[in-house]
């Protein structure tokens, strides 16, 4: 039976690092309710803010500029470039300064270009602001890596589900957002075309400058306090409930031999085995563990700063390449899509006009509440019956050939009857960001200590399939159908060809 409760009362704990083994989603003035919550909010205004010109491009500021459809085509690949680059970046920042820093700092960066927008008059202008814009985009790695870092396994593929799920929204709300705030101010405040696009851009520009500083004041870098200090804590936790181990200072060496005395703070450290047994909680809201798992936790999960030769390995790991090659397919196609969509429902259906067929474009985005969430609980659920990490793993490929079934179906049929294109269109999309977020629920198991650079070479590969993706339709222009079928033909081959891999390394501590 389900317990409604867990959504609003505070959590049980991991002992070792305060994890939560709930999500008080509900319940803003819990610690771990408020950083779920700032989570998705801040990559929701993030995403709004990255696809506020869509809605607006193809008809209104296509039009006010001079922009031809190649222009708009290659403004939508070159949107992907800085994210591509901000999300390979963010993942090691996120180990090294925290999740939550890295968070507002991308979101204060992306705001500057923003509030701009009314500076472009030209199709060069709009290709350059939007390449910065982009900078928003890369605000997903540190969004599931802070939601890593609070919530513990048997959860955390629901929390980052719903953080991205529901901050991927954001690309479907800016559908309805930006064309009523363009319509309010020309309606309502008597403004022109020319100047009413370019004033819209001001609302969401003060929701991400408010949104990065109420983070900072209001919220933590990990469940045990400030970043710098998180090892401590976790040798600290250790001490308390009874549990001694011995401290090496070499990260990713995991075979060297202990070192006689305790390292510093700023030293990297992990916890060599040394005693088992039974551990009954000590304080309040803590789950009983037994010292081998507790010894586990804090030698292969408490995260490490990284070296490039570590962040090497962790990279060209056969596992990470998995998740970055599944996120390549899901994501990629949900940026490209998410970028053409209007365009290719305006081409079926010339009929609609931008405002009807941004509302039924949304539909894609929006399901994203329901469909990403999904992926994430179906995939914790499996897990915590079967204990399997196969399991997630065959849920994330089963999902992603599923979709590709679906998107060659859309690209040979190329419907245009609109009752069919929408079933067609939202069935597909149920798969494809469900997938989005099974992928997530297996993230935070490889290399647990190195959450951070997986994470950003997940979500950097997934943006780059959104290039790719993006250049196949901006070469088939007004030939959508076509590019559809190419891009589930991709999807199918390559979830395929990577199944076999097991889903974590041989031998690995931690994440199991």
């Amino acid at each position: 039976m389900v317990d409604f409760t867990l959504l609003w009362k505070a959590p049980e704990v991991n002992p070792i690092n305060h994890k939560a083994r709930s999500l008080p989603i509900l319940n803003p003035i819990n610690m771990y309710g408020r950083v779920i919550n700032f989570s998705w909010f801040g990559f929701f205004v993030a995403f709004w803010s990255w696809y506020a010109f869509p809605p607006l491009l193809t008809l209104t500021i296509a039009k006010d500029i001079g922009a031809s459809t190649t222009d708009v085509a290659n403004s939508n690949v070159v949107a992907l470039l800085a994210t591509l680059i901000v999300r390979f970046v963010a993942g090691p920042a996120c180990d090294r300064f925290g999740p939550r820093y890295t968070f507002a700092a991308v979101l204060l960066l992306g705001s500057l270009p923003t509030v701009l927008a009314g500076a472009v008059y030209n199709p060069s202008g709009l290709i350059a602001l939007r390449f910065f814009v982009g900078i928003l985009g890369g605000s997903f790695v540190p969004c599931q890596v802070w939601c890593m870092g609070f919530f513990d396994k048997n959860v955390v593929g629901t929390a980052n589900a719903f953080t991205g799920g529901w901050g991927n929204s954001g690309g479907g709300i800016t559908y309805f957002v930006m064309p009523a705030i363009f319509d309010s101010l020309i309606m309502s405040r008597g403004l022109s075309t020319h100047v009413a696009w370019r004033v819209a851009f001001i609302v969401p520009f003060i929701i991400i400058v408010t949104t990065a500083i109420a983070m900072l004041l209001t919220c933590p870098d990990t469940p045990t306090g400030p970043w710098h200090e998180r090892h401590r804590h976790a040798q600290e936790n250790l001490a308390s409930h009874g549990v001694q181990g011995n401290i090496v200072t070499v990260p990713g060496q995991f075979g060297e031999k202990a070192s006689s005395t305790v390292a510093s703070d700023d030293e990297e450290k992990k916890i060599d085995y040394e005693d088992t047994g039974k551990v009954t909680a000590t304080a309040d809201h803590e789950a009983q563990m037994g010292k081998q798992e507790m010894l586990d936790i804090a030698r292969g999960e408490v995260i490490q700063k990284p070296t490039w030769k570590e962040a090497m390995h962790v990279i060209f790991s056969p596992q990470t390449i998995v998740l970055g090659a599944c996120y390549f397919c899901s994501f990629g196609a949900e940026l490209a899509i998410n970028s053409f969509l209007g365009s290719y429902y305006i081409t079926n259906f010339p009929l609609y006009g931008q405002t009807a067929t941004g509302k039924w474009a949304a539909m894609f985005g929006l399901l994203n509440l329901v469909t990403r969430p999904a992926g994430g609980i179906i995939s914790d659920l499996i897990y915590r019956r079967t204990h399997s990490l196969w399991a997630k793993k065959m849920l994330i490929h089963g999902l992603g050939v599923t979709t590709g079934v679906f998107l060659i179906i859309i690209g040979f049929l190329n419907p245009t009857t609109p009752s069919l294109m929408f079933g067609l269109i939202a069935g597909m999309a149920v798969f494809l960001e469900a997938g989005n977020g099974a992928n997530f629920s297996l993230v935070p198991h490889v290399h647990p200590y190195a959450n951070g650079i997986v994470s950003g070479f997940t979500g950097g590969i997934g943006n780059f399939g959104g290039i790719i993706f993006s250049i196949i339709f901006r070469y088939n222009v007004l030939k959508y159908g076509r590019s559809m079928w190419i891009v589930g033909i991709m999807t199918l081959v390559i979830n395929l060809a990577v199944s076999w891999i097991r889903p974590i390394p041989k031998g690995q501590i931690g994440g199991r």
